[in-house]
């Protein structure tokens, strides 16, 4: 059995009042999936590390992560026919204001901005779909008592 470790973020911003998060659309076998910028941690990387590196390269954007989020997904791959091999996942908060989105073009073929409804209705994993969840929950109950 083989483990594999990825770390990114829900990345959000806010547009005339109204959160939107980014999602991305992956390149080739993954141009079906839609979630959230992420990659595999390399040597001597820190998790926090490896997630802003990879938010950086897929979409350009320098982010600021949320305190007291983050969110893990581990799951076998038998999906990518490697039912013995565990995938680990693990996703931060970030949040990023007036840059312009700039898709890596060998792993992300398209970059959105949507609200949560909309996000919910195009991705299509289970474990995206919790966590994205996760994140709009932390995010509502920080407003609610005035965090920022």
């Amino acid at each position: 059995m083989a483990d594999e470790k990825s770390c990114g973020a829900i990345v959000f911003t806010y547009v005339n009042g109204v959160r939107k998060y980014v999602i991305i659309r992956g390149t080739g076998n993954y141009k079906e999936y839609y979630g959230f910028p992420k990659g595999h941690v390399e040597s001597g990387e820190t998790e926090v590390e490896t997630a802003l590196r990879e938010v950086k390269e897929e979409t350009g954007l320098d982010v600021t992560l949320i305190e007291g989020f983050r969110t893990v997904d581990e799951h076998f791959l038998a999906r990518e026919g490697r039912p013995n091999d565990r995938k680990t996942n693990v996703h931060f908060l970030a949040e990023y204001q007036g840059q312009e989105l700039v898709a890596q073009e060998s792993e992300v073929s398209e970059i959105v901005l949507m609200d949560y409804d909309e996000a919910m209705e195009c991705i299509k994993y289970e474990e995206s779909r919790r966590e994205l969840t996760e994140a709009e929950n932390y995010l509502n109950a920080r407003e609610t008592t005035g965090e920022k």
